[in-house]
């Protein structure tokens, strides 16, 4: 699995987080291996022609959701130029267009500052209402989960680009308070178009940037770098769930007669019906010979089975014959 990607059952309860380099966790168990046909050589049968399959393992349904691992996330309206800003800060080379959704998925990108790497993650547009799933927002937030440092980027050449920064720290607010009450800094873009002189401001915590012309870039990467110096550590995971693992079938041989026929229980017998070849013949001589031998025909002989009747062992139907 790629780093950041997070396990989850159906429930949505945490089962592992898989938050760096070589973690493992495992969530269910393979069945145990069946023997070759060497194992069942003997002096009357010097070449056995059958083998025994493997157990059945255990199963589960879980959820994988991938959230990035980035040091700081570039966060904004679509179309306020995240992407040049990142092209610009870094050496990513994320796909670039005057419209809005241009990035679909998250880009990554590392930036050298002070003989340091930081990673910046650019998190696709958000539009209002994409705490609740708007223009695929839930599908993007959740990778901010991960950041120490927001930075809000913002069209300086839009109608009103305050609006947008506050549209966009309520939607972050709306899908995790904890995100938005990380450090930030804001970065207004696009400062080399006419329209954008009405965005001036003396903000603080506010860069007037272009990533087209590369004006005020290297004091954005500083004051990105100097706030990143502050910004304390992510909180510890939740505790991880463990999960209970499958109850085991009662080793108790029983059976139970129903109107169909005979239904046998027992996780001994049940492991030898998984694990019999029952389209080989010697396989089933075998088979004959151990239910002899714990059990299983005297137990049906003394419920009453007849020579015809079906019995069941776990998913498989049998013919009774004496």
């Amino acid at each position: 699995m790629p780093v950041g990607t997070v396990v989850v059952d159906e429930d949505g309860s945490l089962i592992a987080d898989l938050d760096h380099p070589g973690a493992r966790h495992e969530v269910v168990r393979g069945g145990a291996g069946g023997r070759g046909n060497v194992h069942f050589k003997s002096p009357t049968r010097r070449a056995p022609d059958h083998a025994e399959p493997g157990a059945k393992g255990e199963e589960l349904m879980v959820v994988l959701d991938l959230k990035l691992i980035a040091d700081v996330g570039l966060v904004g309206p679509p179309n306020a130029g995240k992407s040049s800003l990142l092209r610009a800060l870094t050496a990513a080379r994320p796909k670039v267009a005057d419209y809005p959704f241009t990035t679909l998925n998250p880009e990554l990108g590392v930036m050298e500052v002070r003989g340091r790497g930081i990673v910046l993650a650019e998190i696709p547009g958000l539009v209002e209402g994409a705490a609740q799933g708007a223009g695929l927002g839930l599908r993007f937030l959740r990778h901010v989960e991960r950041t120490r440092l927001l930075v809000y980027v913002i069209d300086g050449a839009a109608a009103d680009p305050w609006q947008d920064l506050a549209i966009v720290r309520a939607e972050v607010a709306s899908f995790s308070a904890a995100v938005a009450a990380r450090p930030h800094i804001v970065a207004v873009n696009k400062m080399d178009l006419p329209e954008a002189r009405r965005s001036r401001t003396r903000r603080k915590r506010t860069y007037q940037v272009s990533a087209k012309t590369g004006r005020g870039i290297p004091e954005l990467a500083e004051g990105i770098a100097e706030a990143l110096t502050h910004a304390p550590a992510l909180p510890a995971p939740a505790p991880r769930r463990v999960r209970t693992k499958l109850a085991p079938v009662s080793a108790a041989l029983t059976v139970l007669r129903f109107p169909w026929g005979y239904r046998v229980n027992g996780d001994r017998v049940e492991r030898l019906v998984e694990r019999t070849d029952l389209d080989s013949d010697s396989a089933l001589e075998r088979f004959q010979v151990e239910l002899d031998r714990i059990g299983v025909s005297a137990a049906l002989e003394s419920a009453g089975v007849k020579a015809g009747d079906t019995v069941r062992i776990g998913p498989t139907e049998f013919e009774y014959q004496p």
